[in-house]
C-alpha cells in the first residue's frame, strides 16, 4: 500500500507535498520553474564536490535568485529556538516522518543538498508524531540515534516502508517487534533495540522532539526550519532549498557581523 503512496507522489514530482497531522499527502501550490543554480546535481557531480570542498568554512555569499518574501518563502516563527545548542553553527532541521510519502520522495534530493552544506551548518533530524502509525517509528529513530545506527539505516527505513513493504507502513498500524527485527540486521539484537525504543532516554527525546514541533507551528512533513527561526516554505523541492540556502546565508552573515565590525585590537 505504501508503495502506491512513493508511485503516486513520484509522478506528481516536482510539485511539493506534504504529509498532514491527518497522514493524507496535501499537494503543494502549483510548481514553478526550478531556477538553474538551485537544480540538484546529479550524483556524481555531489561527490565531486564533496571530495574538493575545503574543511574550513566557505564564505559567506547570498545564493543567487529572487529576494526572500516573508510569508510567502518562509514563516518567521515567533519565539522560535533551536532544537540544539548551535555552538557556533547554524542549524537546519527537517521534522520528518518515516511513513509520509513525501518525506521518503525529499529524501534523496536532501541527501545530495545536505552533502553541499557548509562546514558550519548543521542538519538534524526530528520525527514528527502525528499519530500512532508515526510514533513507533520516532521511538525507533532515537534508539537508533543512541546506537549509532542513523547513518546506516535512515535511507534503509524509508526504503524498506516505501519501496520493499518489508516494514508496516502508514495505516498498517506498525508494532516495536518487526521495526526491531529490522534493525536487528545492522548489529544490534532486536531485544537490546526494542527495550532502547522504550528507555528513558529515547522518551526525554521523543517529549524534547514534540515540543519544538508545537512551537515551530508544523503543519505537515517534510519541514525545514532554520535555526529555529524561520519555518520553509517552497513549492518544489528546488524552491525549498532556494529558500533554506538564502536563510543559511543570512544567519551565517548574522554570526560573522559582530567580528567583522568589532576586530580584535592586537598590542
Amino acid at each position: 500500500m505504501t508503495s502506491r503512496f512513493a508511485l503516486i507522489l513520484a509522478a506528481l514530482l516536482p510539485l511539493l507535498a506534504a504529509c498532514s497531522p491527518q497522514g493524507t499527502p496535501t499537494p503543494g501550490a502549483a510548481p514553478v520553474p526550478a531556477l538553474p543554480v538551485t537544480q540538484t546535481p546529479a550524483p556524481a557531480e555531489v561527490a565531486s564536490e564533496v571530495a574538493a570542498a575545503p574543511v574550513a568554512p566557505a564564505p559567506v555569499a547570498t545564493p543567487a535568485g529572487p529576494p526572500l518574501v516573508p510569508g510567502v518563502d518562509y514563516v518567521e516563527i515567533a519565539g522560535g529556538q533551536p532544537f540544539e545548542p548551535l555552538n557556533g553553527k547554524v542549524e537546519v532541521t527537517e521534522v520528518f516522518g518515516y511513513v509520509c510519502p513525501a518525506c521518503n520522495a525529499l529524501e534523496p534530493n536532501l541527501r545530495a543538498w545536505k552533502s553541499r552544506l557548509p562546514a558550519d551548518v548543521r542538519l538534524t533530524y526530528v520525527p514528527a508524531l502525528f499519530g500512532p502509525d508515526w510514533t513507533p517509528y520516532a521511538h525507533a529513530f532515537y534508539a537508533a540515534e543512541s546506537m549509532g545506527l542513523v547513518e546506516k539505516t535512515h535511507e534503509a527505513v524509508y526504503n524498506a516502508i516505501h519501496a520493499q513493504d518489508s516494514l508496516p507502513g502508514e495505516g498498517d498500524k506498525p508494532t516495536d517487534e518487526p521495526i526491531a527485527a529490522f534493525y536487528a540486521k545492522y548489529g544490534v539484537s532486536a531485544e537490546q533495540f526494542r527495550n532502547t525504543m522504550k528507555s528513558f532516554a529515547v522518551s526525554g527525546k521523543i517529549n524534547k522532539a514534540k515540543q519544538y514541533a508545537q512551537r515551530s507551528k508544523i503543519e505537515g512533513t517534510p519541514t525545514l526550519i532554520v535555526n529555529g527561526k524561520y519555518r520553509v516554505q517552497g513549492r518544489t523541492y528546488d524552491d525549498m532549498f532556494r529558500i533554506a540556502d538564502a536563510l543559511i546565508a543570512q544567519e551565517r552573515t548574522s554570526t560573522t557581523a559582530p567580528a567583522a565590525a568589532n576586530p580584535a585590537v592586537t598590542q
